[in-house]
This record gives structure tokens, sequence and C-alpha cells, in this order.
């Protein structure tokens, strides 16, 4: 299979088994030439928030994961294969006053689980967070189960919260011998606000000398817009962008009663905002997401399909009467090629992916196909945005 890909008319590149999905598509594109001024201009601006592109440095969230066990299941917890669930009860019962053999507990209404759960900024003492709780031996499900009291720690080893509860699955696994109807995935379930905050975990703001915004997308002239509209609010230079994703705010000299006023104030300004030019495709479920500011050079696209099966079977020979010949197994193989009639769309200057895809659509091209014609459109230069494929 050959694909060629023509710029203009002087320079052709031969792709031979090296685009993917390619491999079965007989795919032509020609691109002209056109400066990016001229594909960008006159795009239309959009005012976004501060809040909505920026975050704090220093105030996120915290991930706790804790160990322990949940009780009271209906025969359906993990086996005696798993040894640490039988060790985990048996400690827990020692912790109660009970001793008792590893070897002789039984754990078929007991499961072995993680527990998750996120601490956001600020969060003080007493406060309550949800958890997820996941089977990490064999049981079946841990649909009706309670968690015991369980230590949740972050990634300093401290323990930040305690969880306990009765837990909510959102599936189900009933049946016997093999004969089993499984309903979403009974062995995770959540605890809605089961776990308590026992360490203050929030950021003293009053510290803050600097206050650095930090831009979700990296973006330089983002990073300047940002600076230029907080010094134009507050009528001085208190602000400054040290790269494409950081942009420093100056406490003492905004004057601001505290830091919290001093980024409310900010998150409330506006900037116009571009959004990034870039194309991300999933090749293994044909998904493709872009941006409204995709642009593409003058381009035609000429698809064909071209399928070919080959089948091959065994067949028994039978000898001729009276020849003496042995009956012999033999391989056939048919070759069926169906190369269907090539369609084609042109794009005029300054189109956009959207309306490529509804061309292509209009040929009767897959999402999958719609991706190789990507990949190709971009190799061939024809593409003006970044192609991410997952």
């Amino acid at each position: 299979m050959v694909v060629r890909i023509l710029i203009g008319t002087v320079r052709l590149f031969e792709l031979r088994n090296g685009l993917g999905w390619l491999k079965r598509l007989g795919v032509v594109v020609a691109v002209g030439a056109l400066s990016a001024a001229t594909l960008f201009a006159g795009e239309a601006d959009r005012k976004v928030l501060l809040r909505d592109i920026t975050q704090i440095q220093g105030v996120r969230d915290n991930q706790l994961v804790g160990y322990g066990i949940v009780i009271g299941l209906n025969r359906t917890g993990d086996t005696q294969q798993t040894f640490f669930t039988v060790q985990t009860l048996a400690n827990a019962m020692l912790r109660m006053g009970v001793q008792i053999s590893p070897a002789v507990v039984v754990v078929k209404n007991v499961a072995a689980v993680f527990v998750t759960a996120t601490l956001p900024p600020f969060s003080r003492p007493g406060m309550n967070l949800d958890v997820t709780v996941s089977s990490v031996g064999d049981a079946k499900s841990i649909e009706g189960g309670v968690l015991l009291l369980t230590a949740l720690r972050g990634a300093d080893g401290q323990v930040y919260a305690e969880a306990q509860g009765p837990l909510t699955t959102g599936g189900y696994s009933e049946g016997a011998a093999g004969n089993v109807k499984t309903v979403n995935h009974p062995t995770v379930a959540r605890i809605s606000e089961g776990a308590t905050i026992e360490r203050d975990a929030a950021v003293d703001l009053s510290r803050f000398r600097i206050v650095s915004l930090l831009l979700r997308n990296s973006d330089f002239t983002a990073a300047r817009d940002t600076a230029d509209v907080i010094n134009k609010e507050f009528g001085k230079n208190v602000a400054t962008a040290v790269d494409s994703r950081r942009i420093d705010v100056n406490v003492a000299d905004s004057e601001a009663p505290s830091v919290p006023i001093l980024i409310s104030r900010i998150q409330n300004l506006s900037i116009s905002f571009q959004s990034p030019a870039k194309v991300v495709v999933n090749e293994r479920t044909g998904t493709i997401v872009m941006g409204g500011e995709v642009k593409l050079s003058p381009v035609s696209v000429i698809h064909g399909s071209l399928t070919i099966d080959v089948q091959t079977s065994q067949i028994v020979s039978q000898p001729g009467p009276l020849s003496g010949g042995k009956t012999e197994t033999v391989t056939e193989t048919k070759l069926t090629v169906n190369d269907a009639p090539a369609k084609s769309i042109q794009m005029k200057e300054g189109a956009n992916v959207d309306e490529l895809i509804k061309g292509l659509h209009a040929i009767g091209a897959t999402s999958h196909d719609i991706i190789a014609i990507l990949q190709a459109i971009k190799a061939a230069g024809g593409l003006q945005a970044d192609l991410e494929v997952i």
C-alpha cells in the first residue's frame, strides 16, 4: 500500500505502512501555501476571568490514602488465600483485646480495602470528606459492608483524617455456579462525608509576600496580558510575568488590606484570551476533539478504500477411481479485492477542521478514516495546529 502526499507541485513523499489507519486507505492530499498571518487574521478574541485560567501557587488539593478492612459482607469477602486480610483481621482483634490465631480466622465476611480521599485547600479539623473504598483482595463484592476506622495519610506520612462508615456501591453481583450477573463495579464503594479531618493543613496567606498566579495552559501572551491588566487595575507596576506560566504580584506594593482581598480582586479581572490551536484524536475509540481556532491551508482530499480479503481453507482431495492414489488434505486460498471509487472534497482558503470533517462525513469517511486523513494533512503541513494522538 502506497500513500502519496503532494505539496504544491515540487516535492513528493511516499509513506509505506507508516501511518496507522492509512494501511487500509488510499489518501492523496494536496496542500497550497498560505501565511500564518492570513490564516489567523480576523479571529475574534473572547474575554475570560483570571479565576478561570489561573490558580494560586501553594493553594492546592492533597491526596490521602489509607489501608483498612470492610466487615459485615454476605459471604462475598476475601478468601483464605488472601493472607493479608486474615492477618489484618487478627491484628484488629488483638487491638480490641482478643487474641486469636490467624490460622483459625475465616474472612468470608471481611475484605481488605484501600481508602482514598482528596483534602481540599484550607481544610480545618472537624470538616468532613467523601472517601472512596476499593477492594485489594479477591472479594466478589463489598456491597452492604461497613468500613472500620481507617487512618488516612498524606505524602508526608502524617495522619490527616479518619474514615469509617457504611458503604454505598453503584453496582452488584448476584448468582452462583458460573451464572453470575454483575452490574458496574461492586468492589468499589463510596462513603459520603465518611472521613473527618484531624489535622490542620491550611495555608497561612498572611505570610505571603508574593502572590504567584499560575496559568493552567502555558502561554507567553496570556502571561503578559495578565500582568498588564493587573497593573492597570492597581495603577502601578505590582505584577510581573516571570515566564509563560507564572505571574508574580507584590502584596506590599498593591496596598491591599489582606491577601484574600487581593486575590479576589485579581481573580475578577478579565483578559482577551485565544484558545490554543490543537486537535486531539483517540485512535482506539475514534474520538476527535478540536479547538475552535484550528485552521487549514487550501487543501484537496481524495479518499478511496481498498479492501483485500484472503481466505484459507482445508479441503480433502479424493483420488480418481482405480487410480490407486491416496486421499490427501490440501490448502485452498481465495483472494478477493474490492477497490471502491475515490471521492474528493476541496477546502477553500481559511477553512477550519469542522468544515473538513463535515466534508469527510459527506463522502462516507468513518471516524478512523478522518483520523488518518488528519494525520496525513498534518504531515503535509496543511494543518495549522498541534495534532496530539492519544
